[in-house]
């Protein structure tokens, strides 16, 4: 017996149109899910990646540490003998500013301002610094962030108080100062910044490289709550409580 298959009985064909529908489906899925990985990259490695950029973007130090195995400067004991050192000297040029550390979702971050607007006096008398001051020019102090700089003259008070200064309070000797030497030295003093003053002891060395230049180069830790000022924290990026002011100088005879 033969059986006759109807045109309603036939395997209808795929509808292409279906087809048409899935496949936008299924491209914004991938998207959606592609962006799911791209953002929790970010989360993961961008702040890591932040924080390498910035370690190569933050200045070397001002006072930089001796190279391993090199001998450390001499530390003078005694008055020194040149003539030629005594009297006023001018602070010429030179950079100043600070450098802090900054924590991005867990990441260390160093960050440096710094201004070349520094000046400042020094006396040698009877073979000893006897006086020295170094002002800063504050509302100067820049780093790559304009938004980061306008913060920072926020929380110091520039517009009310635009200098910083540091003022010799005892005696240095210079003992052994000559020409193309270096002295290790400790320079006692007060920090006035943000209207505060603090004491403080600043490690620094002393490079006399020729018979009318001397350079002066130091760095003091400082904590900000002592200056008056408040770290910033917003969360997910937070200032540590310390942070080191640093300087170099050059002065030549006034």
């Amino acid at each position: 017996m033969t059986t006759t298959r109807t045109r309603d009985d036939r395997p209808s064909a795929p509808d292409p149109r279906g087809r048409a529908r899935r496949r936008p489906r299924r491209a914004l899925l991938a998207a959606v899910v592609a962006l799911a990985v791209l953002a929790l990259l970010a989360v993961l490695v961008g702040p890591r990646l932040y924080a390498r950029v910035r370690a190569d973007d933050a200045a070397a130090p001002l006072s930089a540490p001796a190279a391993a195995g090199a001998a450390a400067p001499a530390a003078p004991t005694a008055a020194a003998t040149d003539p030629a050192l005594e009297g006023a000297w001018t602070v010429t040029g030179g950079t100043a500013g600070y450098r802090v550390d900054e924590v991005l979702n867990g990441q260390d971050v160093t960050v440096t301002g710094r201004t070349e607007r520094v000046g400042g006096q020094l006396e040698v008398r009877g073979g000893q610094l006897t006086a020295g001051t170094v002002t800063v020019d504050l509302a100067s102090v820049s780093t790559d962030s304009g938004a980061r700089d306008g913060q920072f003259r926020r929380l110091l008070g520039v517009e009310a108080d635009p200098t910083a200064e540091f003022s010799l309070t005892a005696p240095v000797p210079l003992g052994g100062l000559d020409v193309g030497s270096t002295l290790a030295v400790t320079l006692p003093g007060t920090l006035a910044l943000n209207g505060r003053q603090v004491a403080v002891q600043v490690p620094a060395t002393v490079e006399r490289t020729a018979p009318g230049a001397v350079d002066v180069t130091g760095a003091v830790p400082v904590t900000w709550a002592d200056l008056g000022v408040q770290a910033p924290d917003l969360g997910f990026v937070s200032v540590e409580d310390t942070g080191t002011v640093e300087f170099a100088v050059t002065a030549a005879p006034a």
